[in-house]
């Protein structure tokens, strides 16, 4: 049954059968061991199951001796902030868009730092299976020590913009009953911005839309919303509120990959700015910076950063992944196609907030539409990611790979999945780490050629 639930990067699965009070008691225990923890901070989304699993998940954390710091119902990139404030080991209990049958645990070392299958998934899984927790002596239980973290939270995003610079703004806000209906009225009091809210009360049914605005159909309320309330422009939640979606203000879904190469343009040009005032003598090497992107971001992202003169670093799709490898290269900055935004200044951990907040400040600076601030790297034609479910994802990426590698392709990769680049478009098909699918990502020159190669790849996907 553990083999179910512990994927590449977290800990997922159907509450009350693969996923159940006792197996977190257990993962709890293990936790606690494997670390050698004295505190852990736990905070959770607000999931029907969230509650019953985080409290035997204390459990075992009080039971191999350690405190349970529990900071309650938050978006789990205030996990991340209370993981690098404190200084602690943390867990958040969420399934992010999944259904909501579904719950999981995203696991941190102090200062936020991830856990991976390589880095301790598959050594947790292992002590569960093996009772090694039992090992240790427990001389005194521990305690569940209940914290405020959400006002230094809201200090901490308002600290990575120009407060000053906001002028006012009308942003339609979807948070899809997920943990941004509780965040965002937190973080934009007191701030020249009026939302205009939709689906912010808690409710881990999803009574009104699934919390995953990466599928499109889920946005239709926030684009009505946005042209009706004559908005600035949109933005969209999933359930931890760790991933947002924008909406310009004509309505138009916007490609995460855009919002990307805006912020990375931003970033660059103002740290540049910033560095050379402190002092003329450094070096172009010096003042060039790595931003890292996953290997199914569009194109227009590192040439982007190149553009900038930033140095882009290529890693597979996964927050783990991606964190870890801005931690050895230093990176200032991350982003990933899903939506994931993740900053140096955050404890390196990806935030849904302190991405808003950003482009609500280029927005006034610049006072200009967020379709025209974009309109500098619409160069090439995505399609949304498609999933398509397949019985065995091992044979028929080798059956695609083989096809495909006929056609005389450019160049191509196996970082993550299959990624084959032509002359004028690309593709990758890879596995998801939490569900049973393939997941294709494509890009063109034109629309004519995306569509027609999209229907391609998923004939054969399908068949």
């Amino acid at each position: 049954m553990l083999s179910e639930i512990f994927k590449a990067y977290d800990v997922r699965g159907i509450y009350g059968q693969n996923l159940t009070e006792d197996v977190a008691y257990k993962i709890g225990r293990a936790f606690v061991y494997f670390l050698k923890a004295k505190d852990v901070v736990v905070g959770t989304d607000m999931r029907i199951s969230s509650p019953k699993l985080s409290k035997a998940f204390m459990k075992g954390i009080i039971e191999q001796g350690a405190n349970a710091i529990f900071i309650g119902q938050v978006c789990t990139d205030a996990v991340y902030f209370a993981s690098g404030f404190l200084n602690k080991p943390s867990v958040m209990f969420t399934a992010s868009h999944n259904p909501p049958q579904y719950n999981g645990l995203k696991f941190c070392k102090e200062n936020a730092i991830p856990i991976n299958e390589d880095t301790g998934l598959k050594r947790i899984k292992s002590i569960i299976e093996n009772n090694g927790y039992e090992r240790t002596k427990i001389k005194k239980i521990g305690k569940i020590i209940k914290k405020a973290i959400l006002k230094n939270y809201t200090n901490h995003v308002k600290k990575f913009i120009d407060v000053k610079k906001l002028r006012k703004l009308k942003i339609a806000a979807d948070a899809g009953n997920g943990m941004a209906g509780k965040i965002i009225p937190l973080i934009y009091k007191n701030l020249p911005i009026k939302i205009v809210p939709l689906y912010f009360k808690l409710d881990g049914n999803f009574p009104n839309h699934p919390a995953d605005p990466s599928k499109y159909e889920n946005l239709v309320e926030l684009q009505k919303a946005v042209k009706e309330k004559k908005c600035n422009f949109g933005i969209a939640f999933d359930g931890d509120a760790d991933r947002i979606f924008f909406v310009d203000e004509n309505g138009n879904i916007v490609n995460s990959s855009l919002i990307s190469s805006l912020i990375i343009k931003n970033i660059l040009i103002k740290n540049k700015n910033s560095r050379m005032r402190v002092s003329s003598l450094l070096t172009r090497s010096q003042l060039t910076q790595k931003i890292i992107h996953n290997l199914v971001c569009s194109h227009i992202v590192p040439e982007t950063i190149k553009k900038y003169n930033g140095i882009p670093v290529i890693e597979r799709v996964g927050h783990s992944f991606i964190k870890e490898t801005m931690r050895k290269t230093k990176a200032v900055f991350a982003c990933e196609h899903s939506a994931h935004y993740y900053y140096i200044g955050n404890y390196r951990a990806d935030s849904g907030i302190i991405t808003s907040l950003i482009v609500a400040e280029i927005v006034s600076r610049e006072n200009k539409p967020l379709s025209e601030l974009l309109e500098e790297f619409k160069k090439y034609h995505t399609i949304e990611e498609t999933s398509i479910e397949v019985k065995d994802k091992n044979s028929k990426l080798m059956e695609i790979e083989a096809i495909y590698k006929k056609q005389s392709p450019k160049k191509s990769s196996k970082l993550d999945g299959i990624t084959v680049e032509f002359g004028n478009w690309w593709f990758n098909v890879r596995p998801s780490n939490t569900e049973p699918l393939l997941r294709l990502n494509l890009e063109a020159d034109s629309e004519e050629l995306m569509r027609k190669k999209k229907e391609e790849l998923v004939k054969v996907m399908k068949r």
